[in-house]
């Protein structure tokens, strides 16, 4: 979407506490503000609508509000992003002024706006329910480790596919790039509504997926194919690396 009317668009950054591996995540100092907050610039700085920040802890609220930005408090029981939106959304836009949901992870706090802004640009085609993103993989290694999710896609254009599968698996097989998925996601309101209606699929369970949830129900997945992978910090390691890159792009 290359100019969406702001009105429009409503960009959701889920937060929760809870996190085994970095404890307190949404809260961790990166550059003298919480990762959140960081986030939040982030999705701002794209510019493509209104930015709200869903949480779970009163302590996270608190923080993001008095940085500025919008806040509504979410349950502690949801089981994925997608579920947490959903309940901000219906909280914070209960007459449906907006058209398009942007999920944008709350720990990406390094993510370029233009690839944020990316995520809206398959939605221009009606027919499309979901958006989401893809790198070409250039690491050997990445080919084959689990952790990395793959994208099996039908070339649209030179910028974009149509989804076909998504797995942890190396895929598809034979010559030809392969593609890494990014977990950021642009929804058609309506397919959001559907999306959170459906009980998690058998292809969902196995390959621990959530988007082939949509795919299995006969949702259209189309990816934009992006230059660079944002930093998701999930580990102190992750979280000493985005403090190193937001340092060098403020010198």
């Amino acid at each position: 979407m290359t100019n969406p009317n702001l009105d429009d668009v409503l960009v959701l950054i889920p937060a929760r506490m809870a996190s085994t591996r970095l404890p307190g995540k949404p809260l961790a100092d990166i550059c003298g503000l919480p990762m959140i907050v960081q986030v939040a610039l982030r999705a701002r700085e794209a510019q493509i609508g209104r930015v709200v920040v869903a949480v779970d802890d009163q302590q996270v609220f608190d923080v993001v509000a008095r940085a500025g930005f919008e806040v509504i408090m979410t349950s502690k029981d949801h089981q994925s992003g997608s579920d947490r939106i959903y309940e901000a959304l219906t909280k914070i836009d209960p007459e449906g002024r907006a058209k398009f949901i942007v999920n944008v992870q709350g720990d990406l706090p390094t993510i370029e706006p233009e690839t944020v802004r990316s995520a809206l640009r398959p939605l221009e085609d009606p027919n499309v329910d979901i958006a989401t993103l893809t790198i070409e993989i250039d690491d050997e290694a990445d080919k084959v480790a689990p952790h990395i999710v793959k994208v099996v896609g039908s070339p649209l254009s030179d910028s974009r596919l149509r989804a076909l599968y998504f797995t942890r698996a190396t895929a598809p097989y034979g010559d030809g790039p392969l593609y890494h998925h990014i977990g950021l996601y642009a929804y058609r309101r309506s397919a959001l509504e559907r999306f959170v209606t459906l009980g998690p699929s058998v292809l969902e369970k196995r390959e621990s997926l959530e988007q082939l949830r949509a795919l299995e129900a006969g949702m259209r997945i189309d990816v934009e194919i992006v230059d660079t992978v944002p930093l998701g910090v999930d580990t102190p390691a992750d979280l000493e690396k985005a403090r190193r890159i937001l340092s060098a792009r403020t010198k």
